[in-house]
């Protein structure tokens, strides 16, 4: 879906590897954190540095940290990012990014859940995939949207019957039937 959308110009992706805007001749990006306590913190001047690459100070761009600590991302959310000119992900690794590049970016920090992942990448591609379903023409049509329509739990397709050791597993007779209210009836019932 991403791939036909990025062809079909609804959405364009980039990939920034903060490596790349590293002045240190070893590309590094992370560095002891100061006052102590263990693990690396990814520097400041790489990330500031990509994030200008990728059009941060530019009008209408809107930058996401991704932390554990962010407020929970939902559809909701998705949609308003869904408006966004230019959508800047920041993935976070090891212990975090320096304190300065929330305050400098003017970023959002976002969970996408109360877990600890190593790192950001996974959140950046739920998001991603998230947000671009909310774009018009990435899905086909926006009845497509799952949180637009009424769907069941229990959802079914050819063949009408399967047998599975030596039992017939059956679609329910309702979905065969024609009878729309009653379908959409069953599938509320479903859900």
């Amino acid at each position: 879906m991403l791939y036909r959308a990025a062809r079909n110009k609804k959405i364009k992706i980039k990939i920034l590897n903060p490596r790349d805007f590293s002045k240190d001749k070893h590309k590094k990006v992370d560095g002891r954190p100061y006052g102590g306590g263990p693990g690396m913190v990814m520097t400041i001047d790489p990330i500031v540095r990509a994030w200008q690459k990728a059009g941060g100070e530019k009008k209408g761009s809107k930058t996401i940290l991704l932390s554990p600590r962010g407020k929970q991302f939902d559809n909701k959310k998705a949609k308003a990012f869904s408006k966004s000119k230019n959508l800047i992900l920041i993935a976070g690794h090891y212990e975090g990014v320096d304190a300065r590049i929330k305050k400098i970016t003017k970023a959002k920090e976002i969970s996408i859940g109360s877990y600890i992942l190593s790192g950001g990448e996974l959140p950046a591609m739920v998001i991603i995939d998230v947000v671009a379903r909310q774009i018009k023409g990435v899905l086909g049509k926006m009845e497509s949207l799952e949180e637009k329509r009424v769907a069941s739990g229990e959802v079914y397709t050819r063949p009408e019957i399967y047998k599975y050791k030596d039992k017939n597993r059956k679609v329910p007779k309702v979905l065969l039937s024609g009878h729309h209210s009653n379908i959409e009836k069953w599938k509320k019932a479903k859900n």
